[in-house]
């Protein structure tokens, strides 16, 4: 039997994922982008996103140079916002330690905010040929899979009895063909549910295969009842625009903007005397929307309110935008749905 990463390296050839635009360039700083943006993202979702990154900072001199807002916007709907942050703080940290010069060996890559072992790793051997293991969420399912690993690929013990395997696995050479091969049989082949043991390279010698286990390993996250938190926001409207406040960069969110927030026993009309200086001329309460973050659930129960006068509250750090411009802002998610759903005037 064929050593396992001569088959996964054979059957990336020929059934893994060929011509994505991050492929086939040894440009380490567009590679580090698309790395980034697959972090629990799928390739569909990341595709248009990077098309308009590479457009609007084709190299990481571009990316630094450009204010945080910036890069906000074109990160707006792929989540987990806190991704788009570190990118920016990498490339200034590659231009301002490194010469603009994106670094290429793991050690290196490691010490970028936002950069992991395993993303330095697949970095690394995408740009350079550097021999080294990742371990995705998706390589972890074929690992834990093909080895047997019992337990959570989050506790510790079971993380560590990966990456030994991930190691031990390695080829001495076609690191980069391999490495694609694990991404890719992760992510079309050894799949969460229904797995597609028929067409995988490795199946004949796979532990949880040959003990009917495959829907059991890798073993789930331990469950436990998410808290649940709620929140009003402010739809204010003034002549056809509405208010909206830049968020803390710390935190959910962060540096996007969004709808002012009140707590549901806040009084609204003094929120806007207080913190706005308007005075509201009509108002109506919106269908709440629920939103889900790995943390915590989280319900908005938006207030629409037609406000007389934006003079005072533009002279303060508001931004007053029409629907259109704010759907072309750096919206969260849940906000740029409610926007969607708005009442046509």
């Amino acid at each position: 039997m064929r050593r396992f990463a001569a088959r996964i390296v054979a059957w990336q050839s020929t059934h893994g994922r060929h011509g994505l635009p991050w492929q086939g360039t040894g440009d380490a700083y567009r590679i580090w982008l698309s790395e980034v943006m697959l972090q629990q993202t799928q390739v569909a979702t990341v595709l248009p996103y990077y098309a308009r990154f590479v457009a609007s900072f084709p190299d990481v001199r571009a990316l630094a140079a450009a204010p945080i807002e910036r890069v906000l916007e074109h990160w707006s709907g792929l989540g987990y916002y806190r991704r788009a942050h570190h990118l920016h703080e990498a490339a200034c940290t590659v231009v301002a330690q490194h010469g603009g010069v994106f670094p290429v060996d793991a050690t290196t890559l490691a010490t970028l905010p936002g950069v992991g072992r395993s993303t330095a790793a697949a970095i690394a051997a995408f740009a350079s040929g550097e021999r080294g293991a990742i371990l995705d969420g998706n390589v972890k399912r074929v690992l834990a899979r093909h080895e047997g690993i019992e337990g959570f690929p989050g506790e510790a013990r079971v993380a560590t009895r990966l990456w030994e395997a991930a190691q031990a696995l390695l080829p001495d050479r076609d690191i980069e063909r391999y490495t694609q091969g694990m991404m890719d049989l992760g992510a079309t082949v050894c799949l969460r549910m229904r797995p597609r043991c028929d067409v995988c390279p490795v199946a004949e010698d796979c532990v949880a295969r040959a003990t009917h286990r495959t829907h059991v390993l890798p073993a789930p996250r331990p469950r436990k009842t998410l808290p649940q938190r709620a929140l009003r926001v402010l739809v204010l409207e003034c002549k056809g625009r509405i208010l909206f406040e830049q968020r803390p960069a710390a935190g959910i969110w962060g540096g996007l903007l969004s709808l002012p927030e009140l707590s549901l026993d806040d009084d609204v009309e003094a929120a806007l005397r207080t913190r706005f200086a308007l005075t509201p001329r009509a108002s109506r309460a919106l269908p709440a929307l629920r939103h889900g973050f790995t943390h915590f659930g989280l319900t908005l129960h938006p207030q629409w309110i037609e406000v007389a006068d934006a003079a005072h509250a533009a002279e303060r750090t508001a931004t007053w935008l029409t629907r259109e411009a704010a759907l072309a802002a750096a919206l969260p998610a849940p906000i740029k749905r409610l926007m969607k759903r708005l009442p046509s005037r």
